[in-house]
């Protein structure tokens, strides 16, 4: 697919001036000039030996590229997941006790209007607005690049705006779902205190769905950071990529693709070990 892409990599990378032949000899040496399926052919072959390939402008080994890149992004994603964990989690909770029973009706419907439209705003408008109002409006923040923990706060708050509300409703309806259990019932009987019986009780029996969903969120976080990081100019994957397809750097933006593609195998592989660990009930847990 990345072949559609209108446009000459050998050109985009010596200069529309070059000459013809230094044209043909470039793409004769980059295999450019082979068949397509052939072309294909030999980059699996090299991927399975772990060879990426090499940048088309840089002459860098893609494998470097990605290695200097990839934390950066991952650094993001883990920061901003974490973030909505310990912000949604407390929130959905929060509401779920505000409402139980029908009560509240108006912050019930304040609560979905809100988060319902949180979800559904995209992360690249959450970082031009904050960009906007924080950084060249008051600047409080410096508005792009990477120098300091202070340049985190800006794009870890436009990945986990989302997700917050996301997690705050999955955290609602699980709350709501335990709070109605016979358990909740007789500690509340017992008068039981409201504090403890949320946390030792309520909450690690609300985590389940939770931790799932918080799994999907890292790996649509890792990819989704993609225009975050050009907002923002962070120095990672995202970033990479996108120069790498408008420059038609064919090894870089395929690399970046495949890393992204085993990103998200490898955080779903672990999220359903550690449900299966956690949940002594779960299928895995049973078939281990």
């Amino acid at each position: 697919m990345i072949h559609l892409i209108p446009g000459d990599p050998v050109r985009t990378s010596l200069g529309p001036a070059a000459p013809v032949e230094l044209v043909e000899a470039r793409r004769a040496a980059l295999g450019l000039d082979r068949p397509l399926p052939e072309q294909f052919m030999t980059y699996v072959t090299n991927v399975l030996s772990g060879d990426l390939g090499t940048s088309f402008l840089s002459s860098e080994p893609v494998g470097d590229v990605i290695a200097a890149r990839l934390p950066n992004t991952l650094a993001l994603a883990l920061l901003a997941t974490l973030l909505a964990l310990l912000a949604g989690v407390p929130l959905g909770m929060w509401a779920a006790v505000r409402t139980q029973d029908g009560r509240n009706r108006g912050s019930e419907l304040t609560f979905g209007s809100v988060t319902g439209t949180a979800v559904a705003v995209p992360e690249f408008l959450y970082a031009i607005g904050l960009v906007s109002a924080f950084a060249i409006g008051l600047g409080w923040f410096p508005p792009a690049g990477k120098a300091g923990p202070i340049t985190y706060v800006l794009p870890v708050l436009a990945l986990a705006a989302g997700p917050v509300a996301m997690i705050a409703r999955i955290a609602r309806v699980e709350t709501l779902r335990e709070l109605g259990k016979d358990y909740v019932r007789l500690a509340r009987a017992k008068r039981l205190p409201a504090r403890r019986l949320h946390l030792r009780h309520v909450l690690p029996n609300t985590l389940t769905a939770t931790l799932t969903v918080c799994g999907l969120l890292l790996t649509s976080l890792i990819a989704g950071s993609v225009l975050v990081e050009y907002v923002f100019a962070w120095p990672g994957l995202g970033l990479k990529i996108v120069e790498a397809i408008t420059q038609k750097d064919y090894p870089v933006a395929q690399g970046v693709i495949l890393v992204y593609g085993a990103i998200v195998l490898v955080v779903n592989l672990a999220v359903d070990l550690l449900l299966g660990a956690l949940d002594p009930t779960s299928e895995i847990r049973e078939q281990s």
